[in-house]
């Protein structure tokens, strides 16, 4: 079997030679000549094999590179010579490290000294290859064990299973495996993780489960760390009942139940907003004496704070610090977010002073939410104190950081500042995203400066940043807003022939723009052949469709309209009732307007500051008596609002 093994699959060894000349310490011990004769005294032989001998019993850990060339050097320059288990000592002491290429090199000259490889030092350097993505060497290296008539063990096969996973190579260690079996090699439970694991990250999710099934069946008994990729993937996936289900069977299977386990879960359960099962779960660790760590808070926390039970989620914070669990920046930052989106920014800065004062460096997402907090409240000048205060901490902001306090200025029509902080971000190297020059168009569409906002979107796109949807529905709104209706349309036409799909949101923009500028046939032509393009209408369109019907006087139209939106299954809203009804008040048609009144307050709506403008108009002039008025206010169902 083993003849078949070594013909099949294995070639002869070729080791790799290093790939630049070194120098100094390293090239002495790469080219020195042994060159020993009887000159050198066994005194001092034994003062060198003593200096290696006690330098290899005190331990390797973290050995330096020079540090390592030099003992190599003193095992070499011994006599006799180490012994090759003295070799392994070393080697693997320096793979540890990660310094793969020189364990490769020393390996070289070991072997060139005198010193042949065992199975042990060929496994080393299998490793060595498989970590350096260098395979076909790994598997010469395996042909070498081979041919010395080594029989490789399940450690030297979980090397190379594990250099064809970090390749993606998952299929072949799954064969190699199977191979591992012929050889009566037992798989081991490294073997079984590493597959499952490799199998996770290709989404062969099934392949996993069956090979897990397998593995038992075959005397390998699963733990907590096979599960663990499987339970990821499934609860990435938004399964999270299949992974409460897998959860029991591992229960079921005695495997121990662990915290990183229970942590995946209780995270997805947060994101999936059932927090009731999360609890329910954390109590049932604290029941089996399972004790939760930070990330187990840190989900619950960032749960119930995103569902804005922020109280809840500063009770976890309270109940991890009794335990004597240290929040970290996670920790804190899901409660800031959740106190600055509920306008509690005293509360916000309170944590974010209770950090500083237990040694937490906030980062870039606790003081982008300070800021974005101080931006409601309109404190841009504390917001831009908040930015240069991250920069001086050595904390840099990011591009979000700054669309969040450009966006502030552009709310406050202090868009120059908004375009001035844009500069000051190209030049600390940031590159803006399509919400930053989307939030400055719109502050230039909003405060008229419709060439500087046409300018920019032409720069986004000469930079290579792409317009989304809402870029185009901002800058289309702006150019329909200044009476821009025809290049409005030009645009439209590009996103067609640029198979962009302009969706309802832009089509609305276009519609309400031809409304605006009187082209109200053409705004029902276009809103006529909407279904037919497959664009699925709202009651926003028909809202601007009716305000444009209104506009015209076309109100049988308008009213014709308001039936087929009901009949089409669109609820009206407070903004069509108040439309129709400020048209037929317009038209002296108190009666019908009156009907309109008493339907829309019976859908719960009432009458908008523009309605009840027109009446109280209509009342100096003595073209309407109060009881309207009264009708207009009262509750629905009051018949004494009734006209007379």
């Amino acid at each position: 079997m083993t003849m078949m093994m070594r013909r099949s699959r294995i070639t002869t060894l070729r080791m790799a030679r290093p790939c630049s000349p070194e120098t100094g310490t390293l090239r002495k011990a790469f080219f020195c000549e042994r060159g020993f004769s009887g000159g050198v005294s066994s005194s001092s032989d034994r003062k060198m094999s003593s200096r290696y001998k006690e330098r290899l019993r005190g331990g390797l850990v973290n050995i330096k590179k020079d540090d390592a060339v030099d003992l190599f050097q003193t095992m070499i320059m011994s006599r006799p010579l180490p012994s090759v288990i003295d070799f392994s000592k070393l080697l693997s002491g320096i793979a540890k490290t990660k310094q793969y290429d020189l364990v490769l090199a020393l390996c070289k000259q070991m072997e060139s000294n005198g010193v042949a490889h065992d199975k042990y030092t060929l496994s080393i350097v299998i490793n060595c290859f498989c970590r350096r993505r260098k395979l076909g060497f790994a598997f010469s290296a395996m042909g070498k064990i081979l041919k010395l008539g080594y029989e490789p063990d399940a450690i030297t096969f979980s090397t190379l299973i594990n250099g064809l996973c970090l390749e993606g190579r998952v299929s072949q260690a799954v064969k190699l495996v199977d191979r591992m079996v012929e050889m009566k090699v037992v798989p081991n439970l490294i073997i079984l993780n590493t597959l499952v694991n490799g199998l996770c990250l290709q989404d062969r999710l099934s392949e996993a489960m069956a090979l897990i099934d397998r593995m038992m069946a075959n005397g390998c008994q699963p733990d907590q760390f096979t599960y663990g990729p499987v339970l990821n993937k499934i609860c990435k996936s938004g399964n999270t009942a299949l992974a409460l289900d897998l959860h029991r069977k591992m229960e079921h299977r005695k495997v121990k139940p662990h915290v990183v386990t229970y942590n995946i879960i209780i995270d997805s359960l947060c994101k999936d907003g059932s927090l009731e099962d999360a609890l329910g779960l954390f109590n049932e660790m604290e029941t089996k004496g399972i004790k939760p760590n930070v990330i187990t808070y840190n989900s619950l926390i960032g749960g119930f704070c995103f569902a804005g039970r922020w109280n809840e989620g500063a009770q976890f914070l309270r109940d991890m610090i009794r335990r004597d669990i240290t929040p970290d920046v996670v920790t804190f930052n899901a409660l800031i977010d959740s106190f600055v989106k509920d306008g509690k920014l005293k509360e916000a800065q309170e944590l974010y002073n209770e950090m500083i004062t237990r040694g937490l460096d906030p980062n870039t997402i606790t003081y982008s939410t300070l800021i974005y907090g101080l931006c409601n409240e309109k404190r841009l000048d504390e917001a831009n104190q908040m930015l240069d205060l991250m920069v001086s901490k050595g904390c840099d902001p990011s591009t979000v950081t700054y669309s969040i306090l450009i966006n502030g200025y552009c709310k406050a029509k202090r868009v120059d500042d908004g375009m001035r902080l844009f500069r000051k971000m190209s030049i600390r190297g940031l590159i803006a995203n399509t919400v930053t020059y989307s939030t400055l168009i719109q502050g230039f569409c909003h405060s008229g400066k419709l060439n500087v906002a046409k300018e920019l979107f032409q720069e986004m796109v000469s930079e290579g940043v792409h317009p989304n949807i809402m870029t185009y529905g901002i800058l289309m709104d702006g150019l329909c807003d200044n009476g821009e209706l025809e290049e409005a349309l030009e645009i439209l036409d590009k996103m067609h022939k640029c198979k962009i799909g302009p969706g309802i949101g832009i089509y609305n923009i276009i519609i309400h723009g031809m409304c605006n500028a009187r082209k109200i046939d053409d705004a029902w032509d276009l809103f006529c052949s909407l279904p037919l393009r497959g664009v699925k209408l709202d009651v926003k369109t028909y809202n601007i469709m009716i305000r444009g019907l209104c506009k015209k006087g076309s109100l049988s139209e308008a009213d014709a309209l308001f039936r087929k939106m009901k009949e089409d299954g669109f609820e009206p809203d407070s903004g069509t009732y108040n439309t129709l009804i400020r048209a037929r008040l317009r038209g002296g048609d108190l009666a019908t307007s009156a009907k309109l009144i008493e339907e829309m307050k019976s859908c719960g709506f009432s009458s908008d500051a523009s309605t009840v403008k027109i009446v109280m108009k209509m009342l100096s002039s003595g073209e309407m008596n109060k009881s309207f008025l009264n009708m207009l206010s009262s509750p629905f169902g009051d018949k004494s609002s009734s006209l007379d």
